[in-house]
């Protein structure tokens, strides 16, 4: 999967997944779908099991309501718009992302140690990372960082 893939989930099931693999609870423990359901039922009052969550996470259900939706943006702290709207969603996931790969102890340090930067340094930073990137991207997974 290329990173435009991951920060861009295009079904219902891809974006719910991606709920649960990226926003974890404080221990960096995932949250289990009993626990999500429930929260849900709490929120809509309607009815939201488990295995209900479980079919629209994997694909075997893909018609949720539109509460169920919104009960699910607000457990995760998303917009809303996350599930309705391409471009924001598309948005959403890269930040998304982002906070995922932040949880790495390796790019929480850089990311801690850039603060210190100045602007100019920020940028070059940045400058070097899309170097790299781009370098990764045309020559595959070639260990350059």
């Amino acid at each position: 999967m290329s990173t435009a893939d991951a920060a861009s989930p295009g079904s219902l099931a891809d974006k719910i997944d991606a709920l649960f693999r990226i926003v974890r609870r404080p221990n960096r423990e995932q949250f289990s779908h009993e626990e999500v359901a429930r929260a849900c039922r709490e929120a809509t009052g309607e009815s939201f099991s488990a295995t209900y969550l479980w079919q629209l996470r994997t694909g075997r259900r893909d018609n949720p309501t539109k509460r169920h939706l919104e009960a699910l943006a607000q457990f995760f702290d998303v917009p809303v718009a996350y599930f309705f709207d391409d471009d924001q969603g598309a948005a959403i996931a890269r930040e998304l992302e982002l906070l995922g790969a932040l949880r790495d102890a390796g790019v929480r340090s850089v990311a801690l140690r850039a603060v210190n930067l100045s602007p100019e340094g920020v940028n070059t930073i940045s400058d070097m990372i899309d170097v790299l990137a781009r370098r990764k991207g045309a020559g595959g997974a070639r260990g350059d960082g």
